[in-house]
């Protein structure tokens, strides 16, 4: 799954998490590390052991404050998914705003067992999710 408006240049990020896929038989999620500052913006990963740029994932939080974030590592819009994904997303409940949440998903499948790994990524990340930043994405090129 891609999101639109997470764009990563300057490396294939899709072929690493594919060859990370394939070494570990594992989920595969797309990530960076962010400010402390910014945690609050995203979805946090807490991973309980890091190899090379591989985070071993333990938890998900959506949107945490600084002060319950668990990591500075950033969920980024590419994720290598089960098919088990679809029937989690059928038990997951809609969130505060009314929408369900891949990341609520993504939990459930953590919880029971399903093994994820975080990439964390070297190339350049745009993040076109608001107008700021699509204006600061444009600034680069």
């Amino acid at each position: 799954m891609v999101l639109p408006d997470d764009i990563i240049v300057k490396e294939n990020c899709s072929k690493k998490m594919i060859n990370i896929h394939d070494k570990y038989h594992s989920s595969v999620i797309a990530s960076k590390k962010v400010k402390s500052s910014e945690v609050s913006r995203y979805g946090i990963l807490k991973y309980s052991k890091k190899i090379n740029n591989n985070l071993f994932i333990s938890d998900v939080v959506e949107k945490p404050s600084l002060k319950n974030s668990p990591s500075n590592y950033a969920i980024i819009g590419r994720y290598i998914l089960p098919t088990k994904i679809f029937s989690s997303l059928k038990i997951t409940k809609k969130g505060s705003l009314g929408e369900v949440q891949i990341t609520d998903a993504i939990k459930h499948l953590i919880y029971n067992d399903n093994k994820f790994v975080g990439h964390v990524f070297s190339g350049t990340y745009l993040d076109c999710g608001t107008v700021n930043g699509y204006n600061n994405s444009l600034k680069k090129f």
